[in-house]
């Protein structure tokens, strides 16, 4: 059990039988009333967004989850196939626990999997990705100060704007938060 005095951005809590991470909070203390905790909570199983009221004070259960890095093997439909780097077991992910994410992975690609027991409730991808370009036009030689961009299709059939010089076949770092190129790798 936790305090809601406890709180921090990031926590997770047993509510109701669903598991929640704070992404905000806020102890309000009234000039009149009891004190309350004003928070903004997201669902892990089904990533809705909620908000909440807790007296100041009130006890929650803490929800523990368990961080496991884990090897991608490979995909099939909408399944994902894992493998545990510890014990060496596998296991098969919906890709909806991955979520925009999937344009990311490429077979042999570690991640972090969120357990809850032996419940998949998230999966945090790494920062940066490098991935090859399989289609894009023709680069200009040359043409980098101009800062123009064109669209470019990677080898997982995610599409991301790059700089006129990439080409074909080159190996590009990007950032899986915004989806952004970084650098040529």
């Amino acid at each position: 059990m936790i305090s809601t005095n406890d709180f921090h951005t990031g926590i997770t809590i047993n509510m109701e039988g669903e598991i929640y991470s704070v992404l905000e909070f806020q102890h309000v203390k009234p000039g009149k009333g009891a004190a309350f905790v004003r928070t903004k909570l997201k669902n892990l199983r089904s990533g809705s967004i909620i908000e909440h009221t807790f007296r100041a004070g009130e006890k929650v259960a803490k929800a523990h989850l368990e961080r496991k890095e884990m090897e991608f093997l490979y995909r099939e439909d909408d399944l994902f196939h894992l493998m545990d780097l510890e014990t060496y077991e596998q296991i098969t992910i919906p890709g909806d626990k991955i979520g925009a994410g999937v344009k990311y992975l490429k077979e042999n690609d570690r991640l972090n999997v969120l357990m809850h027991g032996e419940e998949v409730v998230g999966v945090d991808l790494p920062v940066t990705v490098v991935l090859k370009v399989a289609d894009t036009e023709p680069g200009l030689k040359g043409d980098t100060a101009s800062g123009a961009t064109k669209p470019a299709t990677m080898e997982t059939g995610l599409v991301i704007q790059v700089p006129l010089f990439v080409n074909s076949g080159d190996l590009i770092k990007i950032d899986t938060r915004s989806g952004n190129y970084i650098e040529r790798a």
